[in-house]
């Protein structure tokens, strides 16, 4: 079976994914009224209340490097690419988590293997937004 690689990366939406859908799906009845992906604060994240100045990421383990046995995994065609392209995505992570201290905002980040454990992540949203 012959596929295009590129179709495939293509096909990976960086907006409105299942994790980001789930996550929303627990925000909405613990606090509406949130905005998506607002392009004036760094790294367009994905949920934005502004009033409480919260910024949330929602990352894909593996795109993000997540020390979670999805994230440790890399792919073996094209590793020295990945691991790369990984490298670079953790320092842009961590570039842009470190500005929103300075601005007065907190930022927090949600990565796809907590949404397991979803009794958890709605206790840690929860505090996140009653700070």
């Amino acid at each position: 079976m012959t596929y295009d690689r590129s179709a495939v990366m293509r096909a990976v939406k960086s907006r409105d994914t299942g994790p980001e859908r789930a996550v929303r799906a627990m925000l909405w009845p613990l606090a509406p009224g949130y905005r998506l992906h607002r392009a004036d604060l760094p790294g367009k994240p994905d949920i934005v209340y502004a009033g409480r100045k919260l910024a949330i990421f929602v990352h894909g383990c593996f795109w993000h490097g997540h020390d979670c046995p999805r994230g440790a995994r890399m792919p073996k065609a094209n590793a020295d690419y990945w691991r790369a392209k990984i490298a670079r995505n953790r320092a842009r992570d961590e570039r842009t988590l470190a500005v929103y201290p300075a601005m007065g905002w907190r930022a927090l980040v949600v990565h796809e293997c907590e949404l397991k454990d979803r009794v958890a992540l709605g206790a840690r949203l929860a505090e996140a937004l009653y700070l």
